[in-house]
């Protein structure tokens, strides 16, 4: 499994500085493959700020505001020879203000983001009342498993 961790836009090197380490990131996303008991795969996981993780929340959702996390799953073609889960799209600015609101750190939140993002790409959703259930379930199981509550 190899995560590719791409920081976009940063102005703030404290910002910047605030994003936890490539290491953890894979680790999180380790816990979440053996969690569901899924083989692990390759995956993108890009930090972005607000202008972009509004576009593409407009583009891809019809929303024109700023999310927290978004997943695109990866869509081969035959002509291509590459394996990847997908693409997970966090804003981090959003993410801190976030995790400030609601009383954990940022570092907490960004960890559910990633889990969050990760369960998204492996065909988990919360469309409905028994899939959100469901979702959240493994997410906090997830969250507990690595210390974060």
């Amino acid at each position: 499994m190899a995560i590719d961790l791409q920081l976009a836009g940063f102005d703030d090197v404290a910002d910047g500085a605030e994003i936890p380490s490539s290491e953890t990131i894979d680790w999180w996303v380790a816990e979440t493959f053996l969690a569901i008991d899924r083989s692990p795969e390759n995956l993108t996981v890009r930090v972005v700020n607000e202008e972009e993780i509004t576009e593409l929340n407009h583009r891809y959702r019809g929303k024109d505001n700023p999310t927290n996390v978004l997943a695109f799953p990866f869509e081969s073609v035959a002509e291509v020879d590459y394996h990847s889960l997908g693409d997970i799209v966090i804003c981090f600015s959003v993410v801190k203000n976030e995790s400030n609101q609601q009383h954990k750190s940022v570092q907490s939140h960004f960890a559910q983001m990633v889990i969050h993002g990760t369960l998204h790409l492996c065909g988990f959703d919360h469309q409905t009342d028994d899939q959100a259930a469901t979702m959240e379930g493994v997410e906090k199981s997830i969250l507990a498993n690595i210390g974060v509550n």
